[in-house]
This record gives C-alpha cells, structure tokens and sequence, in this order.
C-alpha cells in the first residue's frame, strides 16, 4: 500500500523523469533539414521539465487537420468520392436523378459538371447520401466503402493513402505525452469509423463538420437518426470555434495544409505558452501532387504569407519527405 501511495505523489517531472527513452530518430521518413530541426527542437524544449518553456502534460493539444495533412485530398476530397458512389447506389430508388443536377453529372461522370454546381450542389450531395438512416447505419456503409473502394490514381484503398511522415509525427506527439486531435472540415461521423485504425485518434478526438441527429426510442430500442440538414461546418473561422466547443482547450501544436486552417494556426499560436505552427506544403507532383495558391481543393495562399511572415514551419513535401505512403516504405 506505501509503494502505491508514493507512487501517486510522484510530481509530473519525477514521472517524466521515469518515462522510457524516445528512439534515436522518431522521424525516419522525414530528411535531415531545418523542419525536422524545428519538431524536433520544439518537442525537446517543451517537455523538458527544466525548461523555461515547459507545458504541463494536461495542455499538450496538438490539433491537425485531415484532407490534405494527414492524408491525401487529391483530385477530390476522399468523402466525396464516397458521396458519388453512394448516389450511384441510391439511384435506382430516385429516377428523377437522372435529370437533376447535380446528381445527373455524377451519374454521367460528369467531373466538371458536378464541380461547376459549386458548393451549394456539393452540399445538397452529401445531405441526401449521408442522411436518412441512423448513426450506426452510417458508419457501417462507411466502413464497408473502405474496404471495397479504391483510390482512381493509386488503385489502392483510400485509407492506404495516409502520409507515412504524419503517422510518425502523432506517434512522436504522443510519445511525449502530447493529446492528438483530429479538427477538420471533412464529416465527422465519416471519419470517426476510421481514424483510431489509421492513425491511432479514437472517435472522441475527432472534430468535425455536421449535420443534425435527433434521439429515437421505439420498442426499447435506442437510436440516432441522422437529418438532410446542416449543423456545423468545421472549416476556417468554424475551426477555432470546434476546438473550444469540443476540446475545450487552445492548441499548441497545430498542423494544416490549407488556408482552411488558417484561422486554427493563428489560435494556436496566440498562446501564452510557446506553440508550433506546422503547414504541409503540396510541392510533390511525382510522388503525390503538387498545388497551392491557385487550386480548387487545399487552396494554400493566404496561409503561405502568414507563415513566411510569422515563421511558421513549413513542410516542403518532395524536400522533407523522402517517403510519401506506408506502402512505400521497404
């Protein structure tokens, strides 16, 4: 009983004191260079319990978006892609489709058609796939679209397209006792099915845009019913509001690739204790894809300045990343 309680008295530097060694090198697939430095040195100054800019274990939140910055987004976020097969299932049960934008582009694989309906026609897309059944139903047409779909450049399953230089980075974080949340624009209820497999974020770390539920009880039987309305979207200026709605604490560590997350970065660095900024910058066309300012998805513009102005860490994708994918790795 005595060991039990000095153990619990143990203060936070003694139990980090007792924490086992961080392996020689946390970030294999990431090039020597001034980025690995900076993660490197910032985990190093942040944790030690010694230092000036020590943050207590309970206020490591390190927050990253998704589409783009953990996995691939390219040529269409990877949900839509699932929207599309979906209103191809759907489409023998709704014959007016078939005249109907935008659901008439996709079932005549009309790309640019469906894009030039905008976002209004992209949204009324998703409420009429991602509705109507219950939340249990959903996660399991989303489970099973894993594992049949497969990416159209890769020809491989969508969540094989996460970035190997990300997957070592959240397990460097939380090696070091950082709290890994996932805050993204893409639905949270999509990606709540897979994260904790792909990148180890279980479902209560995971932020994200919504449409409205409600509670059903029938015959003792307890669900939620998913609605063809919008409740929030977590993007840009509705990031910060998501991580103080559902975290509850500011970020110190926050990593984007997009001017949608922009205004998460500048709340994380307005931080009274020290913060990192990471942007993953798209510069690789071999490998992956190269885009920024000028692209329709992952626009990366206003971000770039910011960073460049402020000294935000920028990742330069085919300089920093001698790996891309898991499935490249020997």
């Amino acid at each position: 009983m005595s060991v039990l309680i000095s153990c619990g008295q143990q203060t936070e530097k003694e139990l980090i004191a007792t924490s086992p060694a961080p392996e020689q090198d946390p970030l294999p697939s990431w090039n020597e260079g001034s980025t690995k430095s900076a993660i490197l040195d910032y985990v190093t100054a942040v944790t030690n319990p010694d230092s000036a800019d020590f943050i207590p274990i309970d206020d490591r939140i390190a927050t990253f978006d998704n589409d783009g910055n953990l996995w691939s987004e390219q040529p269409a976020y990877f949900q839509l892609f699932f929207a599309i097969d979906r209103v191809k299932v759907m489409a023998e049960s709704h014959p007016e489709w078939k005249d109907t934008m935008p659901f008439k582009a996709v079932l005549e694989d009309d790309m640019a058609g469906l894009i030039s309906t905008g976002e209004h026609g992209l949204l009324e897309l998703v409420m009429a796939t991602h509705a109507g059944m219950t939340a249990i139903e959903f996660e399991s047409i989303v489970d099973d679209w894993l594992k049949a779909s497969k990416h159209p450049r890769f020809d491989r399953p969508y969540n094989d397209l996460v970035y190997q230089p990300m997957l070592e980075l959240l397990t460097y974080l939380r090696a070091h006792q950082f709290k890994t949340f996932i805050v993204s624009g893409g639905g949270v209820s999509f990606m709540r099915v897979w994260t904790e497999d792909a990148y180890g974020i279980p479902p209560d770390q995971v932020v994200g845009s919504s449409i409205k539920t409600v509670f059903e009880y029938d015959n003792g039987q307890a669900s939620i019913r998913r609605l063809a309305e919008l409740d929030f979207i977590d993007d840009k200026a509705g990031k910060p509001i998501g991580i103080h709605k559902y975290i509850g604490k500011r970020p110190v560590f926050a990593s984007g690739n997009s001017d949608g997350d922009l205004q998460m970065l500048q709340y994380s660095a307005d931080n009274t204790y020290k913060s990192f900024q990471l942007y993953l910058h798209h510069t690789d066309a071999e490998r992956e894809w190269a885009y920024d300012r000028d692209s329709s998805i992952g626009r990366l513009d206003k971000g770039l300045d910011e960073a460049a102005a402020k000294g935000w860490t920028v990742i330069d994708m085919k300089g920093d990343w001698n790996v891309i994918y898991p499935f490249q790795v020997d």
